[in-house]
C-alpha cells in the first residue's frame, strides 16, 4: 500500500490558503481625526492683540505698578494725613522737588558709590573663597565653616564693631557691606560649581585644562545661573543694609546717603520726602534688577539654553 508523496514546503504554502486577518477591533476610548487636508485641524494661527501685550512681561510689570500705585493713592486719601501715610501723588511732587533742586541725586550718588565698593570687595572676597574651595578639602571645609558662622550673623549687627575698628566714615559702612555680600555670593557659586556634571569635567582636562583654565572656561560658563543668582540675591542683600546703616549713621565728609535722607525728613516730620527718599531706592532696585540683570541673563544664560 503506497502513499501519497509528500508535498514540498513551497507547494504546501500554495495549497494552504492564507488565514483572514481578523477586523480590528474599534475601541471608544481612542479617537482617529478623519477628514481630507482641506477639512484639517488648524494647528497654528495668529495671537490676538490682547494675547500679544499680555505676552509682554515688561508691559504685564508696568499694570502691576500701576495698580500698586492706585492702592496707595486710594489709601492715602482714604486716611487723609499726610503726617502718618501721603498719598502717592504727594510722594512723587516730592520726589519731583528733590530731583529738581539735585537733593535726591547727590545723596543717591552717595550711597551708591558705597555700595559699588562694597559689592565689588564682596565679589572679590567670595570668588578668592570659592577657588579656595575648588582647589582644595581644606578651602572646602573653611569656606563650609566660615559660611556656617556669618552667614546667620545679621550685617547690621557688625556695625557697632566697625565704627570702633573704622570710626565713622565710608570704611565702617563697607566692612558690613562686604559681610552682607561675600557669602550670598560664595554659596551660590560653590553650590553651582558642585553641580557641574563630571562629564563636562572630563571634557575640560581632556583638553588639558586645570586650575584656573578649567574654572574659567568651563565651571563658570556651566555654573553661571547659580553664580548670576548668587550676584542678584548678594546685590539686594547689599542694597538693604546699606539703607539700614545709613539710617543708624550716614553722614561721611559732610554728606550722607539716602538712609540719613530719610532719617533727616522723619526728625523733621516731613513724611512725603521720607516716602520719596524710600521711592528712590525702589526705583534704584528695579533698575538693577530690570536693566542691568536681565539683560545679563538674556544674554549669556538664556541664549546659552539654559533657562526657558
Amino acid at each position: 500500500m503506497s502513499s501519497a508523496p509528500a508535498l514540498t514546503g513551497a507547494a504546501r504554502s500554495r495549497a494552504t490558503p492564507p488565514r483572514p486577518s481578523p477586523p480590528e477591533e474599534v475601541r471608544p476610548e481612542i479617537v482617529r481625526a478623519t477628514g481630507h487636508a482641506h477639512g484639517a485641524t488648524v494647528v497654528e494661527k495668529p495671537l490676538s492683540v490682547a494675547e500679544r501685550l499680555y505676552n509682554q512681561a515688561w508691559l504685564r510689570k508696568v499694570v502691576i505698578l500701576v495698580l500698586l500705585a492706585g492702592i496707595w493713592e486710594a489709601y492715602g486719601r482714604y486716611l487723609d494725613n499726610d503726617l502718618l501715610f501721603p498719598t502717592f501723588t504727594a510722594t512723587v511732587a516730592a520726589f519731583v522737588r528733590g530731583l529738581a533742586d539735585g537733593t535726591l541725586p547727590a545723596r543717591a550718588w552717595v550711597s551708591l558709590k558705597v555700595l559699588l565698593m562694597g559689592y565689588a570687595a564682596g565679589i572679590g572676597l567670595a570668588t578668592l573663597l570659592t577657588g579656595l574651595a575648588m582647589a582644595s578639602r581644606i578651602g572646602t571645609d573653611l569656606l563650609e565653616t566660615l559660611t556656617s558662622m556669618f552667614n546667620p550673623l545679621p550685617a547690621i549687627a557688625l556695625l557697632p564693631l566697625a565704627l570702633i575698628w573704622f570710626g565713622l566714615g565710608s570704611g565702617s559702612l563697607i566692612f558690613v557691606l562686604i559681610h552682607s555680600v561675600t557669602w550670598a555670593i560664595a554659596l551660590n557659586t560653590h553650590s553651582g560649581f558642585l553641580s557641574v556634571s563630571r562629564t563636562l569635567r572630563m571634557v575640560g582636562r581632556n583638553y588639558g585644562l586645570s586650575g584656573p583654565g578649567l574654572i574659567g572656561r568651563i565651571l563658570i560658563p556651566a555654573a553661571f545661573p547659580s553664580i548670576l543668582t548668587g550676584l542678584k540675591v548678594g546685590w539686594a542683600f547689599a542694597w538693604r543694609t546699606l539703607i539700614a546703616a545709613e539710617l543708624v549713621f550716614g553722614v561721611s565728609s559732610g554728606s550722607g546717603g539716602l538712609g540719613w535722607f530719610i532719617f533727616e525728613n522723619k526728625n523733621m516730620l516731613d513724611i512725603p520726602n521720607v516716602f520719596a527718599g524710600l521711592l528712590t531706592v525702589i526705583l534704584i532696585g528695579l533698575v538693577v534688577e530690570n536693566l542691568i540683570f536681565q539683560t545679563i541673563e538674556r544674554r549669556t544664560v538664556q541664549r546659552w539654553g539654559m533657562q526657558a
